[in-house]
C-alpha cells in the first residue's frame, strides 16, 4: 500500500493508514481471535433509552441494553486488544453509536471466517470486523465455488478500503504489483476478501502460462504477518490500513513496507442478519447521525484514515 486510504476483505471479509504503537511482535500476541466467545471490550456507552435515537431499535435489544458485536479482534488498527479491551476504529465507531442508540456494543472475538455463521446461530446481534460488504456475502454465495451457500446478510456501510500488497522492508524480491507474485509464495488470512484477489490473480497467472502462486492461508493477519517477517513468504495481501499500520509500526518501521496500489476498493459494513431489517435501519440511522454531528470525522482523525471517509451510510452498497 502506499497512498493513503484503508479497508479489510474476503472471499468467503474484505477487513487506516498507519497509527499508534503496535508492533507485529505486539499483534502475534493477539493471534487468540480463535473461535471462543469471551467477551472483551465493551464499549463506555450510556444505556438509556432517552437516546435520540433508542425507540428506531428492535424492543428486545432495547431491552436488553446491549448489542453483540462478532469480531476478529487481531487487526490493528482497526480492532485489537488492549488491556483486556477492544479498541480502535470499529469499536470507536461503536461507541458514538451506543450513544445514538442508547445501547452499549459488546465485541465478542472469533475466527473472521466464522462471523457470518455466528451472525446466522444468533450468537451475535451485528458483524463489526473491517468486512467489505459484496454481493456474494449479501446474497450468501461462496466466491471460491460461485454457488448458494447460505441466506446472505445485509451490510450498512461505514468505511472504504482496498487490499495492499505488503512485503519485507527494501522489497527483496521486487514486488510491484500483483502479476510479481506468481511461483512465489504469498501468506494472508483465510476467509479474506484477500484471498479471493489471491486466487484469482492465481488464475491470471496460470492462464499467461506463467507459475502458480504458491499461497499459504492462516486464521489471523498476526499469523501471516509473522511468515513474511521471517521470510517464508514473499508478501502479505491484507486492508490497506492494516498493511500501512504494521509497515509503519513494526521493528519501529523496519520490517515491512507496502507497494503498489491499493486493489479493488470497497466499502467496510456492519453485517446484520437478513431478518433484522429493523436494527439494520436503525444503525444506519445512527451511522447517519454521527456522520452529521461530526463524530466520525474525529473518529477518523484520531486513527489517520479520513481518506476512508463515507459521506452517508448506504444499505449494501458494496457490489
Amino acid at each position: 500500500m502506499t497512498a493513503s486510504t484503508t479497508r479489510r476483505t474476503t472471499a468467503a471479509r474484505s477487513r487506516i493508514a498507519a497509527v499508534g504503537a503496535i508492533a507485529v511482535a505486539g499483534a502475534l500476541i493477539l493471534t487468540g481471535c480463535g473461535d471462543q466467545t469471551d467477551k472483551s471490550g465493551d464499549s463506555d456507552t450510556a444505556g438509556t433509552s432517552s437516546a435520540p435515537l433508542a425507540d428506531k431499535l428492535p424492543a428486545d435489544v432495547r431491552k436488553a441494553g446491549v448489542i453483540k458485536v462478532g469480531s476478529d479482534i487481531a487487526y490493528p488498527p482497526v480492532e485489537f486488544m488492549k488491556d483486556g479491551k477492544a479498541v480502535g476504529i470499529d469499536p470507536d465507531i461503536a461507541e458514538a453509536l451506543g450513544k445514538q442508540l442508547g445501547v452499549k456494543f459488546d465485541f465478542q472475538n472469533g475466527k473472521f471466517d466464522q462471523l457470518i455463521v455466528g451472525l446466522q446461530s444468533k450468537r451475535f446481534n451485528v458483524i463489526m470486523s473491517a468486512m467489505n460488504d459484496t454481493k456474494d456475502r449479501q446474497n450468501g454465495i461462496d466466491s471460491d465455488t460461485g454457488k448458494k451457500a447460505g441466506d446472505g446478510i445485509d451490510f450498512v456501510d461505514y468505511f472504504t478500503a482496498g487490499t495492499s500488497i505488503l512485503v519485507q522492508k527494501g522489497n527483496p524480491k521486487g514486488i510491484k504489483s500483483l502479476d510479481d507474485l506468481c511461483g512465489q509464495v504469498v501468506a494472508l488470512q483465510r476467509g479474506t476478501t484477500s484471498e479471493g484477489i489471491a486466487n484469482a490473480q492465481n488464475k491470471k497467472c496460470t492462464d499467461d502460462g506463467k507459475p502458480a502462486i504458491k499461497l499459504q492461508t492462516y486464521d489471523t493477519d498476526p499469523e501471516a504477518l509473522l511468515r513474511l517477517k521471517q521470510g517464508a513468504s514473499v508478501a502479505d495481501l491484507n486492508d490497506f490500513p492494516v498493511a500501512a499500520y504494521n509497515a509503519k509500526t513494526s521493528g519501529g518501521g523496519k520490517d515491512f513496507e507496502v507497494v503498489g496500489e491499493q486493489i479493488e476498493a470497497g466499502p467496510y459494513g456492519i453485517g446484520v442478519s437478513k431478518d433484522q431489517t429493523q436494527l439494520r435501519d436503525a444503525l444506519q440511522a445512527a451511522m447517519n447521525a454521527i456522520i452529521e454531528n461530526g463524530e466520525y470525522t474525529k473518529i477518523l482523525e484520531k486513527w489517520n484514515v479520513t481518506d476512508g471517509a463515507v459521506t452517508e451510510a448506504k444499505i449494501n452498497g458494496g457490489s
